[in-house]
C-alpha cells in the first residue's frame, strides 16, 4: 500500500462523522455476514448463488467506503486491491472473484469489524455528547479513529510483503507466457521460411542448374526461359522474406513510429477507420511493437467478424500510460477468449505490465482498450508520428 500523503488530516468533527457512519455501516456489515453464511449454505441448491452474487458487490462497496475513510484519516492512498474482472460470462467472473484472496479477507473483516466499529464509534459519539467529557473527546478522537483506520487497512489492503509476493507471482506467470509465445513465434518463423523463401530458393537453384545445363547443350532459348523463371522465383523469395521481416518488426513502425504505422494499418482496411494519435514522443521499441501488433490483431478481427461499417483508433499517453483504443460499430458480442489472436496480444502486453480490456455488448459497439505503462522518449531526440 502506498504511503504517499493525499490531503490534510480530517478535523475532529469529520472524524466524528466517520464514527457515526461506521456505526450504521457496522449494522449493515452484520447483515451482510449473515447473508454470506446463508448463501454459502444454500449454494448447493443454487439459491445461494443468487444471494452471493448480490452480497459480494455489496461487501466490496462497504469495504471501499472504509478504505476511503481510512485513507483520509491516515493521509495515505489505499486503492481497491481487487483483481480486475476478465471479459466473459457470469461464471468466468465468479471464478475470478472466488480466487481473489481479498474476497476472503473481506469476509474475515466482516466477522470482526462490526464489533470494533460499534465500540469505537460509540466511544467517540458518547464523548462528544457528554458535556463533562468534551475535552476527552477533543484529545481521544484522532487516535481512536486512526487506530480504527489502521485496523481496516490491515484487513482491507495488502502489506508491502504481500504485494511483492504477488508481483513475483505475476512476473513468473508473464515470463512463462512470454517464453511460450516466443517459442511459438520462432516455430511460425521457421515454418514460414521453410514453406516460403526456402522452397523458392531451392527452386531457384534448380532453375539455374538447368539453365547452366541448357547452355552446355547449346540451347540458349531454354536457358533464357529458365533464367526468366529464376528471376521470377527470386522476386517471390524476396517477397516472402519481406513478409517474414514485417512479422518480426514492420519497417513502417521503425520509420514512422507507432502513430504512422497504425495509420498505415487503417488505410489498408476495407472500411473507413479514423485515427486520432496524440503522442508527444515515442515509446520504447518493444512496447511500440507490442501495441502495434495488438492494434493490428484488433483491426483484423474488425474486418473478419464485426460486420462494421466504420472503425476508429485513438492513441494517447497520459499519466505514464500508453493507451490504444480500437472501436467499431459492428454487431458486438466479441469474446477475446474465443481465439488465439487476442490471447497472444494479452501475453505480449503482460510482459510489460500491460492490460487488454474488451467492451462488446450485443449490438455493439465493440471497444478494445490496450494499456501499457511506459515513458515516451523526447520528441527532440526521437522522431514522432503525427495523427493520420
Amino acid at each position: 500500500m502506498s504511503t504517499t500523503s493525499t490531503t490534510a488530516p480530517p478535523g475532529r468533527l469529520l472524524l466524528t462523522g466517520y464514527a457515526v457512519a461506521q456505526f450504521f455501516l457496522s449494522i449493515l456489515m452484520i447483515v451482510l455476514f449473515v447473508l454470506w453464511v446463508v448463501g454459502g449454505v444454500l449454494v448447493v441448491v443454487w439459491v445461494g448463488i443468487g444471494i452471493l452474487a448480490a452480497v459480494v458487490p455489496a461487501t466490496r462497496w462497504v469495504a471501499n467506503l472504509h478504505r476511503s475513510m481510512a485513507a483520509r484519516t491516515l493521509g495515505t492512498e489505499l486503492p481497491p486491491p481487487y483483481r480486475p474482472l476478465p471479459p466473459g460470462g457470469f461464471f468466468v467472473k465468479a471464478r475470478t472473484v472466488l480466487a481473489d484472496p481479498m474476497t476472503w479477507r473481506d469476509l474475515g473483516w466482516l466477522l470482526v469489524a462490526p464489533v470494533v466499529g460499534i465500540t469505537v464509534s460509540l466511544i467517540v459519539i458518547v464523548l462528544l455528547l457528554a458535556i463533562v467529557t468534551g475535552f476527552i473527546w477533543w484529545f481521544a478522537t484522532p487516535p481512536l479513529m486512526q487506530a480504527r483506520a489502521v485496523f481496516d487497512r490491515w484487513f482491507l489492503c495488502y502489506s508491502r510483503t504481500e504485494r511483492l509476493e504477488q508481483r513475483v507471482q505475476v512476473l513468473t506467470e508473464t515470463r512463462a507466457d512470454l517464453v511460450d509465445h516466443s517459442a511459438a513465434e520462432l516455430r511460425r518463423l521457421e515454418r514460414d521460411l521453410h514453406d516460403g523463401a526456402q522452397a523458392r530458393l531451392v527452386a531457384l537453384s534448380m532453375s539455374l542448374g538447368m539453365a547452366d545445363a541448357a547452355f552446355d547443350s547449346e540451347d540458349p532459348e531454354q536457358a533464357r526461359r529458365l533464367i526468366k523463371d529464376a528471376r521470377s522465383t527470386t522476386a517471390g523469395a524476396i517477397g516472402d522474406l519481406r513478409s517474414v521481416v514485417r512479422g518480426i518488426h514492420p519497417p513502417v513502425l521503425a520509420d514512422r513510429g507507432l502513430a504512422g504505422a497504425v495509420a498505415a494499418l487503417a488505410i489498408d482496411m476495407a472500411i473507413p477507420v479514423t485515427v486520432d494519435a496524440r503522442l508527444p514522443g515515442r515509446p520504447p521499441a518493444p512496447v511500440e511493437s507490442a501495441v502495434y501488433f495488438g492494434v493490428a490483431e484488433c483491426l483484423a478481427n474488425v474486418g473478419k467478424h464485426s460486420g462494421a461499417r466504420n472503425g476508429w483508433i485513438t492513441l494517447a499517453h497520459e499519466d505514464d500510460v500508453l493507451r490504444a483504443v480500437v472501436g467499431d460499430d459492428g454487431r458486438g458480442g466479441a469474446d477475446p477468449g474465443a481465439g488465439t489472436g487476442m490471447l497472444g496480444v494479452m501475453r505480449r502486453l503482460a510482459a510489460f505490465d500491460g492490460t487488454l480490456s474488451v467492451s462488446s455488448p450485443a449490438g455493439g459497439p465493440t471497444i478494445v482498450t490496450l494499456e501499457v505503462p511506459c515513458v515516451l522518449s523526447s520528441p527532440k531526440t526521437t522522431p514522432s508520428s503525427g495523427p493520420a
